[in-house]
């Protein structure tokens, strides 16, 4: 196991596993449904694999491999598995010509084979990917704010929804969203890695949204990398809840307000990535061809094990899970489908 299993004592799950199955449908369908009320999005169809070197494909922290093959169809050609829409998803905007104030979203599943797995991480990703275009007036971190409380309250109004059909599920989430950003979180607890970090602010004050996720802080250090070619490091950050099973914060979602031809020069010139302006994505976005956007992603099964107050991300996803971990699980009455 390569990052550290927390087992609680004495957890005993909620919900039966047919209970469960039911449940996952219910919190899927209903959130997906607010999310899209709230803000004004369309379902679309997204890739699942997309051709290697076109620059598309999320490049995350940038060390991450990704799960590639070739097609006997195509010339022996490589395509990738995607690891996030975070590229796709502005280019689709732009491709089916959506307005200001208008957006898409998607199931996303993606294959992200160097994640370390634990109770919260899983190789197999399933979020709700969204994106909306915007106008240059609304790159500002107070717009960022007002979308974050909408995502909040989509969350919310299903917690009670859920809790309404399953009265087992008790344990309380607050509606207030802190904002805090990841220097003034470094000032605070100057002694704490960042999770540690996440952990004590989300403890104290429960929904909590940490921004300005990417660039270097005082220490010298980055909170948490962040590929520099789409969010703006300045306009973007991370929710959190306070899980009560685990006794730890949890990421519900990872957003932001895109780059722009200015912040994305900046991030490549900062990471060493300028190589990336070959590709023609980058290229729209310098010459301002694609829309200014802003989006994100909610994990889908993190949303779930939140929500259905179970102790692993196993128990509301199927994966693959080394040896040790099954067997721990096991002996500590967790479930894994």
């Amino acid at each position: 196991m390569s990052r550290s299993l927390y087992l609680p004592e004495g957890y005993v799950s909620a919900l039966s596993l047919r209970e469960t199955q039911h449940a996952i449908k219910y919190v899927k369908d209903l959130f997906q449904q607010t999310l899209s009320f709230a803000l004004t999005l369309d379902r679309v169809t997204a890739p699942l694999i997309v051709e290697k070197g076109n620059g598309i494909n999320d490049d995350l922290n940038g060390i991450e491999r990704k799960v590639e093959f070739s097609i006997k169809e195509i010339g022996g050609k490589q395509a990738e598995v995607v690891q996030s829409l975070a590229k796709w998803k502005r280019l689709a905007l732009y491709r089916y010509g959506y307005n200001a104030g208008e957006g898409i979203y998607t199931d996303m599943n993606a294959i992200r084979r160097d994640d370390d797995t634990d109770n919260l991480h899983s190789i197999f990703v399933d979020q709700w990917d969204w994106e909306k275009v915007i106008i240059r007036e609304q790159r500002n971190v107070e717009f960022l704010k007002e979308t974050v409380k909408s995502i909040v309250k989509a969350i919310i109004f299903t917690k009670r929804k859920v809790s309404l059909r399953y009265p087992v599920l008790h344990h309380p989430m607050e509606e207030n969203v802190y904002f805090v950003t990841t220097q003034e979180l470094e000032d605070r607890y100057p002694d704490m890695n960042p999770r540690e970090r996440e952990t004590a602010v989300c403890k104290e004050y429960g929904t909590v949204f940490i921004m300005q996720i990417g660039g270097i802080l005082n220490s010298g250090q980055r909170h948490d990398g962040r590929a520099p070619d789409y969010d703006d490091w300045s306009l973007n950050g991370d929710l959190f809840f306070w899980n009560e099973t685990l006794q730890s914060a949890i990421e519900v979602s990872s957003m932001g307000i895109r780059v722009d031809a200015v912040s994305l020069q900046k991030q490549l010139s900062e990471a060493g990535a300028l190589d990336r302006m070959q590709y023609r994505f980058h290229q729209m976005i310098a010459d301002g061809t694609l829309p200014l956007t802003m989006g994100g992603g909610i994990g889908q099964s993190r949303l779930c094990m939140l929500l259905l107050e179970k102790a692993h991300i196993g128990e509301v996803q199927a994966s693959v899970w080394d040896e040790d971990m099954v067997k721990a699980c096991a002996e500590a009455g967790i479930t894994l489908l």
